[in-house]
């Protein structure tokens, strides 16, 4: 019998429509064990911090660059400050509808990103990063 790998999902971006689309497309995967989603970067290194991941299971993070109070690249920042135990199995992938050149080059300056996707998301974005 085939097992499925299942990941948890926590998806930060102010723009509770995207959120929600992002949340559909995940469930819809099968790979998926939970969703949580905030929409302040706050919120998101609070919960990260305090060690809630269930199960273990390797976590994909999806966050949106511009959002107000913390912005992605903030978020991405406090990230990297959090303990290594903390960081493990997690992946971050920054979302953004901009295609500036800077923001693009900038992700490449942290290494707990993975990668750049268009926003909104969608389910070929996302069959990619799970592939």
């Amino acid at each position: 019998m085939l097992v499925t790998k299942k990941y948890n999902f926590i998806i930060v971006d102010d723009n509770k429509l995207d959120s929600f689309i992002a949340e559909k497309i995940i469930k819809n995967t099968g790979k998926c064990n939970q969703v949580k989603t905030f929409h302040y970067g706050k919120e998101a290194i609070d919960f990260l911090a305090s060690n809630q991941k269930p199960e273990h299971l390797s976590t994909i993070i999806l966050v949106d660059i511009m959002m107000p109070i913390m912005s992605g690249f903030e978020f991405v920042e406090e990230f990297e400050k959090l303990p290594e135990e903390v960081k493990a199995g997690s992946s971050i992938y920054v979302m953004s509808s901009s295609i500036s050149e800077r923001d693009l080059n900038l992700v490449h300056n942290y290494s707990s990103v993975k990668q750049y996707l268009n926003k909104p998301l969608n389910s070929n974005n996302l069959a990619l990063l799970l592939n």
